[in-house]
Parts: structure tokens; C-alpha cells; sequence
């Protein structure tokens, strides 16, 4: 896997990076304040409960910058081909390079990708062979946090607040 930093200069990909730092800056302040710490302190919800939530949501931000930042698998400029694999390799059309057989050019980025996936506006960089596993942590840590916002949203108002109710 690739540890070279990858930045690609796209306006929509930084509208979509910034809407969702937005969306986790609002979900990181707003729901802890409106439900986690009042239930905690009324002892209806514990300590471990608010510090998982912060947890999901810290690797939820950081494997957004992970995935974003990181080299989805870009070929160099002057490839070195093996002399066995001659017969696997093709010529872009678009940015006349030499390119392994399973890699595609991105029109965002401008370069070839080793087995693109595609080019993913929320994290502003393509999904390939080096940068796939960190673009499937993002996404299983973003369905954990989505799943337990809603969980807590669905405590709150169908289980906390008719308590609440019910003890005044």
C-alpha cells in the first residue's frame, strides 16, 4: 500500500469534504449536548456509552482524512514495465502512458489509477488499489456512528422524553 500524500484540486470534491466535516462538526456537538450528556447526567445513559460515541466519531473523521489524503494507486510517470508483463500493459488514450491492464484514467484527477474503482466526491480522491481499504474503513465507520446517532435519536424520543414525562 502506498504511503504517498495524494491532493486533488477539485472544487466539487471540497463542497463535499466540507459538507460532511460540517455534518460530523454538527453531529459532534449537537447530539452529545442535546441528548447524551443530559441523559448522562439524569444517570439514564453511562459514561461508556458517551465515550463510544466520541470514539466513532473520532475514527470516523480520521479515516476521512486517511481516505482522502492517501495515493489511490497512481502510476509514475515513466513506469518501469518488466519485461514478462510487456503484454499486460496498454496505452492511455487520454494521457498517453503505459498503464497495467486493470487501470483507468481519471477525467478529475488526470492521471491513471491501478484497478480504479471510481472517483469518490466526499472524499475528493479516487478509489483504487492502494487508498480501497481505508475508503471501506470510512464507510463501515460512518454506517457505526449513522446507526448509533439514530439509536440514541430513537431512545430519546420514543423512550427518555416519555420518561421524563411520566416522572414529572
Amino acid at each position: 500500500m502506498g504511503q504517498r500524500i495524494h491532493f486533488v484540486v477539485d472544487p466539487q470534491g471540497w463542497c463535499c469534504m466540507g459538507l460532511i466535516i460540517f455534518i460530523w462538526l454538527y453531529n459532534t456537538i449537537f447530539i452529545p449536548k442535546v441528548i447524551l450528556f443530559p441523559h448522562y447526567e439524569e444517570g439514564n445513559i453511562s459514561v461508556v456509552a458517551v465515550l463510544c460515541y466520541y470514539f466513532c466519531s473520532l475514527f470516523c473523521i480520521a479515516s476521512l482524512f486517511k481516505a482522502s489524503v492517501a495515493d489511490p494507486g497512481k502510476l509514475p510517470e515513466n513506469p518501469k514495465i518488466p519485461v514478462t508483463e510487456q503484454e499486460y500493459w496498454e496505452l492511455c488514450n487520454k494521457c498517453n502512458m503505459m498503464r497495467p491492464k486493470r487501470s483507468h484514467h481519471c477525467s478529475r484527477c488526470g492521471h491513471c489509477v491501478r484497478r480504479m474503482d471510481h472517483h469518490c466526491p466526499w472524499i475528493n480522491n479516487c478509489v483504487g488499489e492502494d487508498n480501497h481499504w481505508l475508503f471501506l474503513q470510512l464507510c463501515f465507520y460512518a454506517q457505526i456512528l449513522s446507526s448509533y446517532t439514530l439509536i440514541l435519536d430513537f431512545c430519546h424520543y420514543y423512550y427518555f422524553l416519555p420518561l421524563k414525562k411520566e416522572n414529572w
